[in-house]
């Protein structure tokens, strides 16, 4: 019991250091929610055919608004944190690229976990119409992954990486709404399939094998950080990494099967 409420205190240092962090999260949430009633009026005016759809998959089609509008959101920061910015850069002046951290990553952090905790609840609401296991699994991974980074600063130069992997978001969504629309046979439909091998395979394949080559090189810093930390910074992305692939394989099979039926 004694070693609950010290976690339990520990967080709420954490959460108290910090005013931006609980801001940034409550506001992911709101705007998830404000952006789905956003694309439920919009597709109830601009699609005729909306409202021949079933509850679930107008439900979807909503939610798929919302993971949409995180993806570009999450992908422009991490970008832009990693690759543009210097937080991350390799200057020995600037403290161990795993302990690096600023008020900006940190807030991009927080809308993040607050759009996962959102979509989480909406897959449990209509378990299992959004997503089955995987994406259970996925989504948590990917929270605890969010929550640690943001309340300690630990290892958010990696986590930004793997979140460089929604990238392939909209294409996916867009697919679903071409399947939805009766598009399958459209010349888009099959543009979007090849984007989407190139846009996976780079983001959620290459990305990810990157990431280990960091992690390797700089494997002397992983010293610095607490057990969890290790765990979610070394075990989370072989996890996600493994999943990728699987659902790799599926995205070339359906490839193929979209290209065999245009000949």
């Amino acid at each position: 019991m004694k070693s609950y409420q010290n976690q339990a205190e520990l967080l709420k240092e954490y959460l108290l250091a910090d005013p931006i962090i609980p801001s940034a999260v409550i506001g992911g949430i709101i705007a998830s929610k404000l952006v789905y009633d956003l694309a439920h009026m919009a597709s109830a005016i601009h699609f005729k055919s909306y409202y021949s759809l079933s509850r679930l998959q107008r439900i979807e089609w909503d939610n798929r608004v919302i993971s949409t509008v995180h993806a570009i959101f999450i992908t422009t920061m991490s970008l832009y944190l990693v690759f543009i910015s210097d937080l991350f850069a390799d200057n020995q002046h600037a403290g161990i690229v795993i302990l690096r951290k600023s008020t900006l990553s940190t807030f991009a952090l927080g809308v993040s976990l607050g759009y996962f905790l959102a979509d989480l609840g909406m897959i449990f609401w209509v378990y299992p119409s959004l997503g089955g296991k995987e994406y259970v699994v996925h989504h948590l991974l990917s929270a605890a992954s969010l929550a640690y980074a943001m309340l300690t600063g630990e290892g958010q130069f990696y986590t930004f990486i793997v979140l460089m992997s929604e990238t392939t978001t909209p294409g996916i969504n867009l697919r679903w709404y071409l399947d939805t629309a009766g598009m399958k046979r459209s010349r888009l439909y099959l543009v979007n399939g090849v984007m989407m091998f190139f846009a996976w395979l780079i983001a959620r394949v290459l990305l990810f094998i990157y990431l280990f080559y960091h992690l390797y090189s700089h494997a002397d810093q992983l010293k610095q950080i607490h057990i969890y930390g290790l765990v979610l910074v070394c075990i989370v992305p072989v996890v996600l990494f493994i999943m990728n692939l699987i659902w790799f394989v599926k995205i070339i099979k359906g490839l193929k099967k979209t290209i065999a039926k245009r000949h």
